[in-house]
């Protein structure tokens, strides 16, 4: 019986559009975790321009829509695996700037490995045993939806000009409105701080991963900066003269940073291990069934049984050889950097096994918690530290080099997870509405690739225009980078760093009891959980970030308390949050993308303030919360009033 026929899918033109809407995309996200340490999945926004442009074009089915977001949404994957770990190459003062080849080399043969190693997972935890992938379930109700993208669009448009104009007056611009509002004072021993970044993408990261996790966002900073700081400077601080020394006569917010700095953050960084061992651990059932499922996909593919369009993945044989061919390139880079086939062929070995345990991991928790909070950071320290290990062992605990070597094999591995996890996003919504999964691989291997060939230059412009890592003279507002700087952090603390391994270790012990409450939730069958990873990122995090993602999730809370939503009824839950969640993706590209445009400016003049207004036009705090205070009753009003949510 002959099999009817797909609409069509990789059509040109819906190749073309993905791979424009994945570089802007990847490009926006590169800013969005420097300066945030967070990136959020791409393909509901890139699923409704894809709609409104062929629609343009003269059409465009939905299984073309559906190649348009699978490709673009490489640009949040391959951004986050990038941005996570390569910047600890300039902190480790190893590289002076982003080198292309090698940039391209790790994004590109690292993403390509992700959709790899994803290829045997869509079976068991689509088909088997699917899990929700929000994210990609979302997509897949857009893509339904899309017979009136006008809506959509005209949201995405508004909100992106509002966050692309007020990233232009902020302070790395025209200066009408400071960063952020924030204080602190001295109360007796006690150092009080309490603060907001101004962002309106942080505020729209906030609406789109929700109350839950922005309370514990929220209180992981709260931990930090209300707790432990003040605890610090209380009881502590004079029997650290080099840190009393620092910040002898600074002002309380300065001194509270250098608290933060020196030692607090460190709290997150044994948070993270902790997590992340807990993350292996309890998903060991998951690896062994993606083991499992990748050898029943090469048997089905040897056979000559009749699989229908639906069911057909990219073959075994050739993603066996595709294996070869990626990995071979990887271990010429790794022998250019140690220089010992004794030591770069078991960064190679280790990069593979992990690539492929930790994409199985990353997958997991996509299909979980959703590509926007998935805890690739926590997979990528893992590496980094099983690698180190290694790499003592191999080349000495004094290698100037085996920091660089660890991050390195962090980096390839962070890229697949990241590209891995959003992968079986994206075939979650193929699998809801009919596609081809091989067609949808192959669309996710070439829209990676697409994004890893502008990585560096974004990177450099960045590096230039604002700078990487810790604050300097040439540049106060420097993106912080803290993903980065914390994968640095740790690789050289392997290698006969400094690390504060009293706070790492206080920090473990605080992860594992928010593991245990996290249990004790999951086994009352709680609506509100405690991942140990989210709270890591909070205590890791200056709390100024993490105000505007709780009030975010607030926002997301308050509406749906107006429509009126039943408990556990997820389809109404994405319907209600459709419109919200477009307005609060253009908010954060519109500040991404200027933030970028901003960069040119300043890099050709080589001014800092080339944009900035007269000391008399620009304005204070109170002016720039009372801006996002507009901005939040903006995205409130559009998923309480817009058409979208009342379909």
């Amino acid at each position: 019986m002959s099999q009817a026929q797909p609409m069509p899918q990789l059509t040109v033109r819906a190749v073309l559009l993905a791979i424009v809407l994945a570089v802007i995309l990847a490009a926006a996200n590169a800013y969005l975790g420097l300066f945030a340490g967070l990136t959020i999945a791409t393909a509901i926004p890139a699923a409704v321009v894809s709609m409104g442009v062929l629609r343009l074009l003269g059409g465009g089915s939905i299984l073309e829509n559906n190649i348009v977001q699978t490709g673009a949404s490489a640009g949040s994957s391959i951004a986050a695996g990038v941005i996570f770990t390569i910047p600890a190459l300039i902190i480790l003062g190893y590289w002076q700037d982003f080198r292309y080849s090698w940039v391209l080399a790790i994004a590109g043969l690292g993403g390509l490995l992700g959709v790899l190693f994803s290829v045997p997972l869509r079976r068991s935890m689509i088909v088997e045993e699917p899990l929700p992938f929000p994210e990609g379930k979302a997509a897949a109700e857009v893509l339904k939806a899309g017979e009136n993208p006008g809506p959509g669009l005209r949201i995405l448009a508004f909100s992106a000009a509002i966050g692309g104009f007020l990233k232009a007056a902020a302070a790395s611009g025209m200066r009408l409105i400071p960063d952020s509002a924030a204080g602190a004072g001295f109360f007796g021993k006690y150092l009080g701080y309490m603060g907001t970044n101004l962002s309106p993408a942080l505020l729209g990261v906030g609406y789109i991963v929700g109350l839950n996790i922005g309370i514990v966002v929220v209180s992981g900073g709260i931990l930090s900066w209300n707790i432990a700081i003040p605890l610090y400077h209380a009881l502590f601080l004079d029997s650290d003269p080099v840190l009393a020394q620092s910040i002898a006569g600074a002002g309380a917010e300065d001194a509270a940073f250098a608290i933060w700095s020196a030692k607090i953050r460190y709290l997150g960084v044994g948070c993270m291990l902790i997590g992340a061992v807990w993350t292996l651990f309890s998903l060991r059932k998951s690896l062994i069934s993606g083991i499992k499922s990748g050898l029943s996909a090469a048997r089905s593919s040897n056979s000559s049984q009749v699989v229908h369009h639906t069911e057909r993945d990219l073959p075994m044989k050739w993603m066996l050889m595709a294996l070869l061919l990626f990995t071979l390139p990887l271990l010429a880079l790794y022998q250019a950097i140690v220089g010992q086939w004794f030591v770069s062929i078991p960064m190679t070995i280790i990069m593979i096994v992990a690539g492929f345990l930790f994409v199985s991991v990353s997958a997991y928790l996509a299909g979980l918690v959703g590509s926007s909070n998935n805890p690739v950071s926590g997979i990528t320290i893992a590496t980094i530290l099983f690698a180190s290990v290694v790499l003592v062992f191999l080349l000495g605990s004094d290698s100037p080099i085996g920091p660089v070597a660890a991050i390195m094999i962090g980096a390839v591995v962070c890229c697949a997870a990241a590209v891995g996890g959003d992968n079986l996003q994206d075939l979650k919504a193929g699998y809801l509405v009919g596609a081809t999964p091989w067609k949808q691989q192959l669309m996710l291997g070439v829209g990676a690739f697409s994004c890893a060939l502008i990585m560096a230059p974004v990177l450099n412009l960045l590096a230039q225009a604002y700078g990487i890592g810790a604050p300097t003279a040439e540049h106060p507002n420097a993106l912080s980078a803290p993903q980065a700087t914390l994968m640095a952090s740790v690789a050289k603390g392997m290698f006969g760093g400094d690390l504060p391994w009293t706070m790492i270790a206080i920090g473990g012990g605080v992860g594992a009891v928010i593991i245990a409450i996290d249990e004790w939730l999951k086994a009352r069958g709680s609506s509100f959980r405690v991942p140990v990873l989210a709270a890591a990122i909070g205590i890791y995090l200056p709390l100024e970030l993490m105000t505007p993602i709780f009030l975010g999730g607030l926002l997301a809370h308050f509406v749906e308390k107006a429509r009126g939503l039943k408990p556990g009824d997820e389809e109404a839950r994405d319907r209600i949050h459709r419109p919200g969640t477009l307005f609060a993706a253009g908010l954060i590209t519109g500040e991404a993308l200027m933030g970028i445009a901003i960069a040119i400016p300043i890099v050709v003049t080589e001014r800092s303030d080339v944009l900035a207004l007269p000391p008399s036009l620009q304005f204070g705090k109170y002016v720039g919360l009372v801006v996002l205070a507009v901005v939040a009753w903006l995205l409130y009003r559009s998923s309480t009033r817009s058409a979208m949510a009342r379909e």
